[in-house]
């Protein structure tokens, strides 16, 4: 790592400190996996500390333009749960790209269909920043619908969020 130096003389005695890291280089990055069960997890609390890992910025070493984020694992993505009403309330739109061609669908929708793992890849997403970083940074969120995951090889940690907050569990 590039590191700065001030140093200032004291009775003809030179003192050096405050050694600051400039930047992060991508070959000095070791990436983490890292594994959390998401059952009667809060979505938007869930997706804020996934996207707060993906981007790196729980490291000391967080740097903005480079990709030292964890990679995350996150299953039992069915049986996540919403605060309030928005189970019922909640509209994710798209558009078809035709006139009068936007749909609308709410998360009880979605989670029984053949997808509620995108409810959780929704959030994350929309909690990170836009651009080619980002994208390459969300390409490290694997998200499964039941418990079974193919990343046993990589020896994930386990991290379980449920005990970081008691608002992150549902009540």
């Amino acid at each position: 790592m590039l590191q700065i130096y001030r140093s200032f003389w004291i009775n003809k005695i030179k003192i050096i400190d405050m050694k600051t890291t400039v930047s992060t280089k991508h070959t000095e990055i070791t990436k983490k996996w890292i594994l959390i069960d998401a059952t009667d997890l809060v979505v938007g609390r869930l997706a804020a500390f996934v996207a707060n890992r993906l981007r790196g910025k729980h490291l000391p070493s967080f740097t903005p333009h480079v990709d030292d984020g964890d990679f995350v694992i996150i299953t039992n993505a069915e049986k996540i749960h919403f605060t309030g009403n928005k189970f019922l309330d909640k509209k994710y739109y798209k558009h078809t790209g035709f006139p009068g061609g936007i749909k609308s669908t709410t998360p009880e929708k979605i989670l029984a269909g053949k997808f509620p793992e995108r409810i959780i890849q929704k959030a994350v997403r929309r909690m990170m920043p836009s651009g080619p970083l980002s994208n390459t940074q969300f390409g490290n969120l694997k998200v499964y619908a039941g418990s079974e995951h193919p990343h046993e090889a990589q020896k994930p940690e386990v991290i379980d969020v449920s005990s970081l907050n008691n608002k992150n569990v549902k009540r």
